[in-house]
């Protein structure tokens, strides 16, 4: 349902239909507006990775980052992490079917983005 603002005859104002909770685009923004959430999916996107090579392919962010953001998305559903029987042990990470279902837009975003104006702010 849309909100929307309604005025009465006697010029007040009123939230008609207002969010009670969080709708649905607030909802999956706080899933894939997290630093760096977009672009481990979308590093993810290829196939399995270990855990060392995607910290490095997420340049910037720390590794106590990463493992924070590869929680809360196995836990979402939208990564599956995998131990693997090596000597020494390691770790891969890979996009769920339900993760893949953001690449589309995460994809539209990495477009509308460098579209931006050079100073990055819209103007």
């Amino acid at each position: 349902m849309d909100a929307r603002v309604e005025e009465d005859g006697q010029g007040r104002r009123s939230a008609r239909d207002a969010c009670t909770e969080p709708c649905a685009i607030e909802r999956g923004m706080r899933i894939i507006g997290g630093k760096w959430t977009g672009s481990i999916l979308w590093h993810l996107k290829d196939g399995p990775v270990r855990f060392n090579d995607l910290a490095r392919m997420v340049g910037g962010a720390s590794k106590k980052m990463i493992t924070e953001r590869l929680r809360q998305l196995v836990d979402q559903g939208l990564v599956k992490r995998q131990v693997l029987e090596t000597s020494p042990v390691s770790v891969t990470y890979e996009i769920t079917d339900f993760g893949r279902t953001a690449l589309g837009f995460l994809d539209e975003l990495r477009r509308w983005s460098e579209e931006l104006p050079s100073n990055g702010n819209g103007a």
